[in-house]
């Protein structure tokens, strides 16, 4: 028997290979040309604490997590106790038995004791042990064990005295599987073609994909989890490009450095998370003072203060839409999926640069590290846009703050011949001198302010996402991480008869509101599912649009999965 996607979790202490050997099984099923879809927790301690990681794979798109797991893998007897109540009935526990004595069956399937501690010693290769794991997945699943000594050579290609090692621990446990585990149950996966033009990324990696795209050639940034990830790329393949990066003695300074890159001409963004994002606060106001295009990853953490590093949430959007002191425009956007990933923060340097403010881009610890399968994006339907430069009539009285319909100045690089221009945080006139009269003060507040109004416009002019049932009158409404849980909870919903539309939200300032009021004068319920406890998008919207909404939230540090959303959608829809 096979099924459409099968549901893998593993889970074990830290440093016992979890994270890798998952990171391994997943890039072996998407050489051999499945779908997959991860998610991986993590303890913030440098070594020890509990790790698990989800795979899905599939053949199809894989959009979410999925819900409870078919294949519960234990390294350990704590991961035995914290997720044996979580596995599917009737699926399927492995555990290495010098580590795990597992209670009465539960409802799974069947146990497979794997001795992957004894094998290891046998073979006087105890970091080996995860390796073992893999071969044995690879028998019991259907998974081509090529494809995982392909993702071995490649990782180990330059570590000759340990590739050997890691081979030969991959076969000790296929051929351990082969000869004394009797397959009884009923997961396999369906042998399919590989495609082409297929990629395997993390949120973090398309984001670095889609910058450099962007044009982006310097990068300043802090180490923080979840985004450091970003900083290490981008000091890999900035130079390359003839780019730089710097990392900066704080966040503030890696901000100011990328508004100083800007005012170059200089296409620049630094990635944080919650407490370093926090700490650029007085830089963004100084952007936004100055007209100087500023991007800002934020890759959300979990709690206030240090929190929960390496855990999900998305609570940081109060600060990203009201966070400085002063009035001054930013834009919000927050990408869906990996693939939107590297397609939002494209449009949030062209953004920056046609505007002249600070967009904020709001990932997530999901999303960062996620892995999904995605298609080769067709790059000619992503274009790339620059600054409004001023044409040579217009250079012969610069006015760099010069006031205009749209709000939107044109803008010189230093050195331009006619150019030169003050530039400060003081309050100034279309010169850039400083004038602190109240009248200059409000022609120039108004001129700052409707660059939203002419990006609102431009917003509109895109149809507005909604899937689902459009004449239905409960809607689901979402941003960030949990997109492919609530596509799949509303499709499941559909296919239950119950009618529900549902839009996902990616430019969460200035809102699409025009679309948005007709979109919702039909709604008689609207849920907004969202990873923080004070629902702040369900917040932003009533004040903005003046509607009612129901908060579906989630706060714990783990994803929505498709299955809690649909049980909230059943429970309106009966209500």
């Amino acid at each position: 028997m096979t099924q459409s996607d099968l549901v893998i979790r593993l889970g074990g202490e830290g440093g016992e290979g979890v994270i890798s050997a998952s990171d391994m099984f997943t890039a072996g099923a998407a050489r051999a040309g499945y779908d997959i879809f991860t998610f991986r927790t993590y303890p913030a301690e440098i070594k020890g604490g509990h790790a698990w990681y989800q795979t899905r794979i599939g053949h199809g798109k894989i959009a979410s997590l999925g819900d409870a797991p078919d294949i519960l893998v234990c390294f350990n007897q704590e991961a035995y106790e914290i997720h044996k109540d979580q596995l599917r009935a009737g699926g399927v526990l492995i555990y290495d038995p010098d580590q795990v004595k597992p209670g009465e069956n539960g409802g799974a399937h069947l146990h497979y004791a794997v001795p992957m501690t004894a094998l290891a010693r046998q073979q006087d290769f105890m970091r080996g042990k995860n390796l073992i794991l893999l071969g044995a997945l690879c028998q019991l699943f259907g998974l081509e064990p090529t494809e995982l000594e392909g993702v071995v050579r490649s990782r180990l290609a330059r570590r000759a005295e340990l590739l050997q090692k890691n081979l030969e621990a991959l076969q000790l446990g296929y051929d351990y599987a082969r000869q004394h585990l009797i397959k009884q149950d009923p997961y396999y996966l369906p042998r399919i073609q590989k495609r082409q033009g297929m990629l395997v990324m993390s949120g973090n990696e398309a984001i670095v994909a889609g910058a450099l795209y962007a044009g982006c050639r310097f990068f300043a940034g802090y180490p923080i989890t979840p985004a450091s990830d970003i900083m290490e790329a981008m000091a890999r393949e900035l130079p390359k490009l003839g780019g730089v990066m710097i990392q900066a003695e704080d966040e503030i300074a890696a901000a100011s450095m990328v508004v100083g890159a800007s005012y170059g001409g200089v296409k620049a963004m630094t990635a944080t998370s919650g407490p370093g994002f926090t700490l650029m606060a007085e830089v963004m106001g100084l952007a936004g003072m100055s007209e100087i295009p500023l991007v800002i990853v934020d890759a959300q953490r979990s709690g206030p203060s240090t929190g929960m590093p390496t855990k999900l949430e998305q609570a940081d959007l109060n600060h990203a839409l009201f966070g400085g002191h002063g009035d001054f425009p930013r834009v919000v956007i927050a990408p869906g999926s990996v693939a939107d990933c590297f397609k939002q923060i494209v449009r949030a340097f062209n953004i920056a640069w046609k505007y002249q403010v600070p967009v904020i881009f709001l990932s997530d610890q999901s999303l960062s590290h996620r892995t999904e399968s995605l298609q080769l994006p067709n790059l000619a339907e992503i274009p790339v846009e620059d600054r409004i430069a001023p044409t040579a009539e217009e250079l012969v009285d610069y006015a760099r703050y010069r006031i205009t319909p749209s709000g939107i100045s044109p803008m010189t690089i230093p050195g331009e011949k006619g150019g030169m221009f003050v530039s400060a945080g003081l309050e100034h006139d279309e010169y850039g001198h400083p004038q602190l009269d109240p009248d200059n003060h409000v022609a120039m507040t108004l001129k700052r302010f409707r660059k939203l109004e002419t990006l609102m416009g431009e917003l509109e002019r895109e149809p507005l996402p909604v899937v689902g049932d459009p004449a239905a009158t409960l809607a689901v409404v979402g941003w960030g991480a949990s997109e492919g849980a609530i596509l799949e909870a509303v499709d499941r919903a559909l296919a239950r008869g119950i009618p529900v539309a549902a839009i996902h939200l990616r430019v969460l300032n200035p809102l699409p509101v025009n679309q948005l009021q007709e979109f919702f004068a039909t709604k008689q319920k609207i849920l907004v599912v969202e990873h923080n406890y004070s629902g702040q998008l369900a917040r932003h919207l009533r004040a903005t649009l003046g509607i009612r909404t129901i908060s579906v939230t989630k706060f714990g540090g783990l994803p929505f999965t498709a299955g809690e959303i649909l049980a909230r959608i059943e429970e309106e829809a009966r209500g």
